[in-house]
């Protein structure tokens, strides 16, 4: 029998231990670590999206509206989105969303916000001045929501529910419903750019339904995902064309 000296007892031990200890990080192999994961995986980034039934997607489903396709293709540039927060209901006016806006008492600031509002208030015929003065509240607790950076702040145009297929039926005057929309939208316009904030015109793209029933929704009046998506592309090309 083979005599165990303590040097052969200590190999042993040795041995055991290198095959149930994992390897231990030093100070400098965990700091490379640390770095590593940083440089590949981008901090989180939020979204606010706020406005009325073209921004919750009516008719579509959530992952179909316009915020959430956003934040899909962001995604996609890995810029590390959530789930976008929604202030966003059916039949909304720039009031509305003003009071849903206080009583959903947000505490975070976002990295974008997006505003699309004035639809509702359009339709309603209510007042352009007073459409003026509560888009513009709007838009600075937009920008308030961005931290100040109003580059971060997206403005989306009205679209011209008038030409859908509801529209048509629904006795209104078309042309006058447009040359509506236009004026409400040179409003919206004015006030972003006059804080800096980026603009996207998606009026004309929504005005495409006469050529294309494919862009609108089920219903006959809101959009359908295909057209949301055109939105987004538009959305990203000004926000990237203002940072």
């Amino acid at each position: 029998m083979m005599k165990i000296t303590p040097v052969i007892l200590s190999l042993f031990i040795l041995m055991g231990c290198s095959k149930n200890e994992p390897p231990v990080l030093n100070t400098n192999d965990q700091q490379l670590s640390a770095t590593i994961v940083s440089a590949t995986t981008p901090p989180k980034q939020y979204y606010l999206a706020l406005g009325d039934s073209y921004t919750i997607g009516e008719s579509v489903s959530q992952q179909q509206s316009f915020p959430y396709q956003l934040v899909t293709k962001l995604n996609l540039k890995n810029k590390n989105f959530e789930v976008p927060t929604v202030i966003a209901k059916t039949g909304w006016t720039t009031s509305d969303l003003q009071k849903a806006i206080v009583a959903a008492k947000l505490t975070r600031k976002y990295n974008f916000v997006s505003l699309l509002i004035g639809v509702n208030n359009q339709y309603q015929g209510l007042s352009k001045t007073t459409y003026r003065t509560q888009f513009r509240d709007l838009l600075n607790t937009a920008i308030q929501f961005a931290d100040g950076k109003v580059t971060h702040v997206s403005v989306i145009s009205v679209p011209d529910w008038g030409l859908t297929p509801y529209g048509k039926k629904s006795g209104r005057d078309q042309a006058k419903v447009s040359a509506d929309i236009d004026a409400f939208n040179a409003i919206n316009r004015e006030e972003t750019l006059a804080r800096g904030a980026s603009y996207t015109n998606i009026t004309p793209a929504s005005r495409k339904v006469t050529s294309d029933p494919s862009l609108v929704a089920s219903d006959g009046l809101h959009y359908s995902a295909k057209m949301y998506t055109i939105w987004v592309d538009a959305i990203i090309a000004t926000f990237n064309r203002d940072n």
